[in-house]
């Protein structure tokens, strides 16, 4: 039967005395002994419990444990058929049907050497499990280096079940190191379906999911404009909360590239810093670069920074380098580059900001664009006052330096330098009640320039004050009602919105337009009293808006369906316009804006819908149409459906596309991913993509193509093939940047449902 003992391994405490021994001996022998095992996983002194068949030796030298041998210590447990235990040494040989498992990890060999109190030793002939990564492997020998780390030899690693792996790292030497989290493999071969398909004298990869340092996968791709594109990534994860990323990257068709990222997180501030740097392109024989760095600093007590800086080496950058690190959506063109600083204030009842802005404009050819003013420098401030009986005032200012880099747009001549100031007191009046609201205000913008340079004769000393009343009000009613077979609520709520602005003449001979615009017509825009964003434009109005929504909550309060319409009617033709009354029309002559349509919500916990519709009366057409549905029955099932039109303005600004994108099961195994992103007007594809996925226990097979427009007539075309395998690294180039970018919902196969 089998007797277990337990005992101090150190020195000073095991001495038990053959009488003692004898009669421990003689106890088994009539039943089975057994006795707490209590031990401190991180302590080298812990009890020692042995347990056998037989037990015979000297208690105080060495031990001998013959027939079902036990040996536990620590977080280190030993089988074996025979075991011999030096006490002195605290060293354990065992032989015939060893095995060990030391945290998890379990080695099965026919021989074991082991110090018990360092983890030093070794085993032959080794087939191992580890906890981590589920990695499993065979080997001539494995040494035990430290109670944490283990050095295979000549032998194999993978995350495959079964004794016939698709896939295994063959190494002459491989360190497994848990305390860092890190496999390093010497002279290795990585052999796929029994062909070798990869070497590399040296190749780490993590046993855990912390971050460490070292090489990542390089990634392999073809590109029209590069050719064949090699990155060979290595990281450095300098502190918990610091890392460095290096991007050694090789273009076939242009040379060598070197790129970096860096980020940074505290609790008070964080940021990122990207840059690429080409030495003498090939094709263009000039030095290419690019750089972006956003930083966020909190200081305390309401004050705050934040950065974000771009510059990039010329205008053909983002055609000849879609998938740059400096473009934050890559494959993505970018034609004006940020240049931002901003010094923020805030607490209560007040905001104040020192911003500079400037852009780079990275202008194409055969599709150029406005050169936007720089801000050098703009100030903003604001004050709150709110009182208990609904009463607030509020007053805005901004005061601006703007400066434009040529002073010309095309052939036309605009300002180049001004000052404007712009003050906006506000008093408004809150009324409430769970049922209804009214809020009537009334506001006055002032606006005051100073220019440099005159485009016309009569814009000399161009100030305004222009007031503003308004009053928004509205109803709220609620039902029980049914949604899909669950209670719900449903609420119907009209609206009505009434401006009022008098017309003052602003055309651009008289004010210059540094940055207004018409604002985008939409449900939150009919509600808003100027149709022009910016301070240059202040609409005339004398409008009256009706809406009526109707929601379905459910009793917990989440919001399943938003159905509303709306519409705007006009006492008189708005006048004010944005450029030269010479060139321009009115912006409307139709005293009946279009109608608004909407409807949106998560319908169900896997479809989700979102629809808006712009309807011309006068004309009897939808202006605009923008129809999405989202199906996500499923893990890994993904359908997106959306269909857009704007028929308003002129032809160049028109559009109509058809968006379809999804990932979708074909088989047990292989699962399909596609876009298509077609231009119905032109009549070409525009943002496409196609591809497929195979995943099986142990590994993942990617192949994905990719069309991106970068210019006008411009395309680059992209190919992607990965092999990923679990738990160690991956072959090829990745595509999950650009999966997740044109299939909303994607999802990687290897998360968890």
């Amino acid at each position: 039967m089998n007797q277990r003992l337990v005992f101090s391994s150190s020195s000073q405490s095991f001495r038990v005395s053959p009488i003692f021994f004898g009669l421990l001996l003689w106890l088994t022998h009539a039943g089975a002994r057994s006795a707490d095992f209590l031990n401190d996983d991180s302590d080298p002194n812990s009890p020692v419990q042995i347990e056998a068949q037989q037990i015979n030796g000297r208690p105080d030298r060495e031990i001998t444990l013959e027939k079902d041998a036990k040996v536990d210590k620590g977080n280190s447990h030993i089988e074996a058929d025979d075991i011999h235990y030096d006490i002195v040494d605290d060293k354990v040989d065992a032989v015939g049907h060893v095995f060990i498992d030391r945290a998890g990890d379990k080695f099965t060999g026919n021989q074991l050497q082991l110090k018990m109190d360092t983890g030093i030793g070794y085993m032959d002939s080794p087939v191992y499990r580890l906890l981590r990564k589920n990695a499993q492997g065979r080997a001539e020998r494995v040494d035990f280096d430290s109670q944490d780390s283990a050095t295979v030899l000549v032998g194999d690693f993978t995350t495959c079940e079964g004794p016939n792996p698709d896939w295994y790292l063959k190494s002459s030497k491989l360190s497994l190191d848990n305390d860092s989290g890190t496999g390093v493999a010497r002279n290795a071969i990585l052999v796929f379906k029994g062909v070798p398909i990869a070497g590399t004298p040296y190749i780490s990869f993590p046993l855990s999911e912390e971050r460490v340092s070292g090489f990542l996968a390089p990634t392999i791709t073809t590109s029209t404009t590069g050719g064949l594109e090699v990155t060979t990534p290595y990281y450095l994860d300098i502190a918990p909360n610091r890392d460095l990323t290096l991007y050694p990257h090789y273009i076939s068709r242009r040379g060598l590239m070197l790129g970096g990222e860096a980020r940074y997180l505290d609790r008070d501030y964080a940021g990122q810093t990207k840059a690429e740097y080409l030495n003498g392109d090939a094709v263009t024989g000039e030095n290419r670069y690019i750089i972006s760095s956003q930083h966020n600093q909190n200081f305390g007590s309401g004050l705050t920074f934040n950065s974000n800086l771009n510059a990039a080496s010329d205008d053909g950058y983002p055609n000849d380098f879609p998938f740059s690190l400096g473009f934050s959506n890559p494959g993505t063109s970018r034609r004006l580059l940020l240049r931002d600083a901003m010094l923020n204030y805030a607490d209560a009842d007040q905001r104040a900001m020192f911003r500079v802005t400037d852009f780079q404009v990275l202008q194409d050819v055969n599709a150029p664009i406005a050169i936007p003013y720089a801000r050098l420098p703009q100030l903003t401030y604001q004050k709150f006052n709110y009182y208990d009986n609904g009463l607030s005032l509020e007053l805005n200012s901004d005061f601006t330096r703007f400066s434009h880099a040529t002073g010309f747009q095309g052939a036309t001549q605009v300002v180049k330098n001004a000052d404007r100031m712009v003050l906006n007191p506000r008093v408004t009046y809150r009324w409430m009640t769970p049922g209804a609201f009214v809020k009537p205000s009334l506001s006055l913008h002032m606006t005051s320039y100073n220019l440099d340079q005159i485009p016309y004769a009569s814009m000399t000393a161009p100030a305004r004050a222009i007031p503003t009343a308004s009053l928004d009000s509205g109803l709220i009613f609620e039902r029980d009602a049914s949604f899909f077979g669950r209670d719900a609520i449903q609420t119907l709520e009209p609206r009505v919105f009434l401006s009022y602005t008098p017309y003052v003449k602003q055309d651009l001979s008289l004010y210059p337009n540094f940055d207004s615009a018409e604002a985008d017509f939409n449900y939150a825009q009919v509600f808003r009293e100027n149709r022009f964003v910016g301070h240059d434009r202040v609409g005339d109005a004398s409008t009256v808006t009706t809406a009526l929504m109707s929601r379905y909550l459910e009793i917990e309060g989440q919001e399943r369906l938003r159905v509303a319409v709306a519409q705007r009617f006009s006492f008189s033709d708005p006048r004010v316009i944005l450029g030269d009354p010479a060139s321009q029309t009115s912006t409307t002559a139709d005293t009946k804006s279009d109608i608004l349509l909407l409807s949106s919500g998560r319908v169900t916990r896997e479809l989700r819908l979102d629809a808006n519709f712009q309807y011309s009366q006068s004309n009897q057409i939808f202006n605009r149409v923008n129809f999405g549905t989202f199906w996500q029955p499923e893990p890994m099932k993904v359908l997106n459906v959306q269909y857009r039109r704007d028929v308003r303005g002129d032809q160049a600004s028109q559009f109509e596309i058809f968006d379809i994108s999804g990932q979708w099961p074909l088989s047990a195994r292989w699962y399909g991913v596609a876009r298509l992103n077609y231009l119905i007007k032109e009549q070409e594809v525009g943002q496409s993509l196609i591809g497929a996925e195979y995943r099986a226990d142990c590994w993942i097979f990617r192949f994905v193509g990719q069309r991106t427009p970068t210019a006008q007539g411009v395309a680059n075309t992209t190919v992607f093939l990965q092999l990923e395998f679990n738990g160690l690294s991956s072959l090829g180039s990745n595509p999950l940047t650009a999966l997740r970018a044109n299939v909303p919902g994607y999802q990687k196969l290897t998360q968890p449902d």
